[in-house]
């Protein structure tokens, strides 16, 4: 059992300041002294002044985690945890925002920020989780405390990422990169996984060669200093940065490591995505493994319908419809891609226009051309109200094929002109001339 005096001894020590500094102009250093040995019990006052200069509450020096208000967050806390692992993110918003964070201590709140944005991510509520966060990092940053620093980053980043707004998640990113090495914290968890997240960063902008150079560099500092966790997040990252160059081979081996690296017991949804992102390149792979695939989405899809979103499971059925196509069974490629499109119904997102030129290559299978150019047409159509990415023009891509397989030619030129764009490169065809191909695809 702790006494206050340990409490008060132990928080200064983890503060890295003396009694000195903690007494400041208002206590005396021996009177410090003496709370720290237990010879003195300090009044409410004094006490108020150690907790404000220790960033904890007057209750937790008094009781530590026994404190009524302590112990009444750290429990909410604990079912808002168990209430994001089931899935139940609304229950877990609920909970969080019924404490009062006023009278908890400072790592307490923290974690409780940290889950409530979290919380409001996983709802798909961005704008509220970048509010919550962006005080958060600033507070953070101001005070020192590098590591939380870093999660929060990282959380805050990722948010940018999700909402198109790259060079805010590229200035987010570095400037907390930077505090964790000026810290000597290179190698740490916290590090890794926010390393991980600025080669996303990169990939999004369509900075390849910058992103495979510091892919390299993580996986070297991952190897020689971090956790499996951590440097699971590094190749599963560096994975991303291969398929995007289209080398699957690469890709599949880094993943491949990055799940033998991940699956360790722990409940997360980075496993089953990871899965699913695994079946996908095997889909990619020449020659393609669908069964093999199918047995992946099969270990990602239980944990997912726990763990994650529509927008999660819609991928694995556009997956699953591509894995069938593949083994020739189109009426259920045609059914999978029916789901994915039922789940992600009212959304515009790329994964809608995924499924839809799945939906075309399942029905064009079956013979119903006339449904399948329906299906790509749509394709084009959600695409053409979105925000132009690497992505949307490997999507674009894949509909210039649909469409010069189906011998419309002016489309085919449309799509792979939207492609190009899209990807970075300036486009050289005289405007009047684009403008039929825009006629065309609409």
């Amino acid at each position: 059992m702790t006494t206050m005096g340990d409490r008060v001894r132990q928080a200064r020590v983890a503060a890295q300041i003396s009694q000195t500094a903690l007494a400041g102009d208002k206590l005396s250093p021996s009177y410090v002294s003496l709370i720290e040995s237990g010879r003195r019990e300090p009044t409410d006052a004094a006490l108020a002044v150690l907790a404000e200069r220790l960033g904890l509450t007057v209750e937790y020096l008094k009781f530590g985690d026994e404190g009524p208000a302590e112990a009444q967050a750290r429990l909410a806390l604990d079912y808002a945890q168990l209430d994001l692992v089931s899935g139940e993110f609304g229950s877990a918003v609920e909970r969080l925002r019924g404490l009062d964070l006023s009278v908890v201590t400072r790592p307490v709140r923290i974690k409780a920020l940290l889950a409530l944005a979290n919380a409001h991510e996983k709802l798909g509520d961005l704008e509220q989780s970048v509010t919550i966060l962006e005080p958060l990092v600033k507070d953070l940053r101001e005070s020192g405390d590098t590591l939380d620093l870093a999660t929060a980053a990282t959380a805050l980043a990722g948010d940018y990422i999700e909402s198109g707004d790259l060079a805010r998640a590229g200035e987010i990113g570095d400037a907390a990169m930077s505090d964790l090495e000026d810290a000597g914290l290179v190698g740490t968890d916290e590090h890794l996984r926010l390393g991980s997240t600025l080669i996303w960063v990169n990939v999004a902008r369509g900075d390849l060669l910058y992103a495979t150079q510091r892919a390299a560099e993580l996986i070297r500092e991952a190897d020689r200093l971090g956790t499996p966790r951590g440097r699971g997040s590094v190749y599963w990252n560096a994975a991303v940065v291969a398929e995007q160059r289209r080398d699957y081979t690469l890709a599949k081996r880094y993943t491949e490591r990055a799940l033998a690296l991940l699956d360790d017991g722990e409940i997360s949804r980075d496993l089953p995505r990871l899965r699913g992102n695994f079946a996908y390149l095997l889909l990619c792979g020449d020659p393609a493994e669908p069964a093999l695939a199918l047995e992946q989405l099969d270990l990602a899809e239980p944990e997912l319908k726990l763990l994650g979103s529509e927008v999660d499971l819609a991928e694995v059925d556009i997956n699953r419809s591509r894995a069938h196509l593949l083994l020739g069974d189109a009426a259920l490629a045609v059914a999978h891609a029916r789901t994915a499109l039922d789940r992600l119904a009212g959304q515009t997102r790329l994964e809608n226009a995924d499924a839809q030129v799945a939906l075309g290559d399942a029905l064009h299978a079956l013979g119903d051309t006339d449904s399948a150019a329906r299906a790509y047409s749509w394709a084009a159509e959600m695409l053409s109200m979105m925000t132009a990415s690497r992505q949307s023009a490997a999507v674009w891509r894949d509909l210039g094929d649909r469409f010069q397989g189906n011998g419309e030619v002016a489309r085919a030129a449309a799509a792979y002109d939207r492609a190009l764009r899209e990807a970075g490169y300036p486009a050289n065809v005289p405007t009047p001339v684009r403008e039929l191909w825009a006629q065309a695809i609409g």
